[in-house]
């Protein structure tokens, strides 16, 4: 019995605090959620796919995922690059660096759209010179993967960094000193201990960019088949009282995300999984 009372007072007002957690994720979460899937059933099964094998949707979808992912990728690359110059380097200004990073996660969405539109337009700063190169960045779909890098990047830091803080120094010295490589010691002995986090911010960074509209819309110039992202057509949909149509693409887009979600979960638990030693 005492055993039993100790384990109830480690954790005063269990049943409490479950059932308040379970309440609200149903109100936040799981309600609007499910909300999506039964209004999505009014269509029937030849009007849902005929919504989805549209060209228009096709492309949008196609825009919206495979730019994420592109530009996911790429903050992966150069996330962890940043990463490692703050935590293992010294050097002037980098305490500002370290708070650069977080200004996509502090800018409303419709500044950061205006700022890179008139950053990369023919006649902007970056703009300019690369449209002498035969460039062109602003209202094209490079427009839409330099928004999609600049509000993920910071997933990919917060994510790596406190990982990397935790990962002592030593360990590379001692692998240095055993004959270890730097390409070993990176593959060997860093990379397997950031993989877990390197995967979180691969997947947070690429569902922040999916779910992107207001930096993107700014610079995409919007053009159907071609520069439209997949949040807009739902807006749009929206506004034509489609409501249905709205619905069948955004369940789409939800299923997708959970998927590769779920995918990156599983690589996560694989990549925490220690390895049996070999004798």
């Amino acid at each position: 019995m005492s055993t039993r009372a100790g384990r109830r007072s480690t954790l005063p007002g269990f049943g409490l605090t479950l059932g308040l957690t379970l309440a609200w994720l149903s109100v936040i979460v799981l309600i609007p959620l499910a909300g999506l899937f039964i209004k999505t059933m009014e269509l029937s099964p030849d009007q849902f796919w005929a919504i989805l094998a549209s060209r228009r949707t096709l492309n949008a979808l196609k825009i919206s995922f495979g730019l994420a992912f592109a530009a996911a990728l790429v903050n992966l690359v150069m996330g962890t690059i940043i990463v490692w110059a703050l935590v293992r380097y010294r050097f002037p200004g980098r305490r500002l660096f370290d708070a650069i990073v977080d200004i996509p996660f502090a800018l409303p969405t419709a500044v950061a759209g205006i700022a890179l539109t008139s950053l990369f337009a023919e006649q902007g700063w970056l703009g300019a010179p690369l449209a002498a190169l035969g460039i062109k960045v602003a209202f094209t779909p490079i427009g839409i993967f330099v928004a999609m890098i600049f509000i993920g990047i910071p997933f990919v830091v917060r994510t790596v960094q406190p990982v990397l803080i935790d990962l002592d120094p030593e360990i590379e010295e001692a692998a240095a000193s055993l004959g270890a490589s730097r390409w070993h010691t990176v593959s060997k002995v860093i990379l397997p201990s950031l993989a877990p986090a390197l995967l979180t911010g691969l997947a947070l960074a690429f569902a922040r960019a999916v779910g992107e509209y207001g930096s993107v819309i700014f610079i995409a110039g919007n053009l159907p088949n071609v520069s439209e992202i997949a949040p807009l057509l739902i807006v749009i949909r929206l506004s034509e009282f489609r409501y249905a149509d709205a619905t069948a693409i955004a369940v789409v887009m939800l299923l997708a995300s959970f998927l590769i979600i779920f995918v990156v979960n599983r690589l996560q638990r694989w990549a925490r999984t220690p390895v049996p030693a070999h004798r």
